[in-house]
């Protein structure tokens, strides 16, 4: 451990003294500085690495910039057009933003950030006048930018400067932006990655068939379209029993999965857990039962869902007895599975339309009863009913959750077996007539 760090602290005193000599020996010759493209503590990249533009600093250290920004500081005075941070962090598409921090797209996003760059001085009382219409820069992508005065306003290509001079140094200077300038370039190469995403690789096909009866080649059905709605019902998909055996649907999902079911199924969890209030529930689907792996496959296999959700004072009143039987658990969950995809708003307008609608549950055959009441919708009947308490707290087309009140079980009938007493036959001799 000692050598360890008299290591370290030699090593760092080995720094100090290189980094201390570079320093003097600069500042005892000016001139190769700039050439060799060193850049001293008073250098506009030392400004915006420490200035209000973190977004912008840690994209251009994401890119790799420094080494170049510094040879080019080196050479000439720049100019920097600086976006604010919220139009990097909450402005900008999410999928692209996720496009530029690809390590296969390292080009594009260098040249995103040398397209805020220009090699020359501008200050703000050195941008162009009304008059003189729009002026053309360089920027170190080998792009052109222009810049406008219009309305009192100072406008680069599309962006408004909202803090003209920020910051001021020797070698250049930076404005601060509203938005981000996204050169031409890139916005081709996102669009060509985005539209290759789509395209699907073509599956490898047999020889044709020929029907010996009538030599003819034989007709194929029509392959179902992507994101269709599988073929077999929900129950032909479902695994039998609390094990997941392979279900004998593929469905559109297959193994180019059109949807993908388990992160869909993570993301309402994790909704669950976040919103407060419905621990329990996700708990049960999670960590007591295999379900929320069976709910992601279905609905990678194009199913939808909902799922009524009882809340934690709910699933309390639970007791063991109702939860220590083999399966209980998944049987609980399974009645309160939708294989419907259904809003607030829509349960509410069909109990509205129809007074009691009975809903398919993935607990078959049994279904779960749903009627207006006290403006809202309520489920199943006597001390086994709930409320829609928390309405829509996930919907994102394929999985709907709603929150309910209570848990629900479903009706059980009453067979009533009727005793049939034995009746006591008394025979009667036959009377006849004698025939003459």
């Amino acid at each position: 451990m000692d050598r360890r760090i008299y290591g370290g602290s030699a090593v760092a005193n080995l720094i100090l003294f290189l980094l201390f000599s570079s320093s003097s020996a600069l500042s005892k010759n000016p001139n190769t500085s700039s050439g060799s493209g060193q850049i001293n503590s008073n250098s506009v990249l030392v400004a915006l690495l420490d200035s209000r533009y973190t977004e912008l600093s840690e994209l251009v250290e994401k890119a790799l910039l420094l080494q170049t920004l510094e040879e080019a500081v080196g050479r000439h005075n720049i100019t920097i057009f600086a976006p604010r941070n919220e139009a990097l962090e909450r402005d900008l598409d999410p999928e692209f933003k996720r496009f530029l921090l690809e390590p296969g797209n390292l080009k594009s996003l260098q040249t995103l950030l040398m397209f805020h760059i220009i090699p020359t001085r501008v200050g703000s009382d050195q941008w162009p006048s009304e008059d003189s219409g729009r002026v053309k820069h360089v920027t170190l992508a080998n792009d052109h930018l222009h810049l406008i005065k219009g309305d009192g306003r100072k406008m680069v290509d599309s962006a408004e400067i909202i803090r003209p001079d920020d910051l001021t140094r020797p070698d250049g200077l930076i404005h601060g932006i509203e938005r981000l300038l996204i050169p031409r370039s890139v916005q081709e190469d996102f669009n060509r990655r985005r539209s290759l995403r789509s395209i699907s690789a073509v599956l490898p096909e047999g020889a044709p068939e020929v029907d010996p009866r009538t030599n003819r080649l034989k007709k194929k059905p029509a392959p179902a379209p992507a994101g269709s709605s599988p073929a077999l019902p929900i129950k032909s998909a479902m695994a039998p029993g609390p094990s997941l055996a392979p279900a004998p649907a593929p469905g559109p999902g297959g193994k180019r999965h059109h949807f993908d079911g388990e992160a869909q199924v993570k993301d309402f969890i994790h909704t669950l857990l976040h919103y407060g209030g419905y621990n329990e529930m996700a708990d049960i689907l999670v960590n007591l039962t295999s379900l929320a792996t069976e709910m992601g496959r279905l609905v990678s296999e194009g199913y939808v869902l909902t799922v009524l959700a009882p809340n934690d004072e709910a699933m309390a009143k639970l007791t063991t007895d109702q939860l220590s039987e083999p399966g209980a658990p998944e049987q609980i969950v399974y009645y309160h599975i939708i294989p419907e995809y259904q809003t607030e708003e829509s349960m509410y307008n069909s109990v509205r339309r129809f007074g009691k609608v009975k809903f398919d549950t993935l607990r078959f055959p049994h279904k779960v009863a749903a009627k207006e009441a006290d403006g809202s919708v309520k489920f199943g009947d006597g001390e086994r009913s709930a409320y829609l308490f928390d309405p829509d707290i996930y919907t994102d087309g394929r999985i709907s959750v709603q929150g309910i009140d209570g848990v629900l079980f479903p009706e059980v009938e009453e067979v009533v077996e009727s005793v049939k007493k034995p009746v006591k036959k008394v025979v009667q001799p036959r009377r006849g007539k004698l025939w003459k």
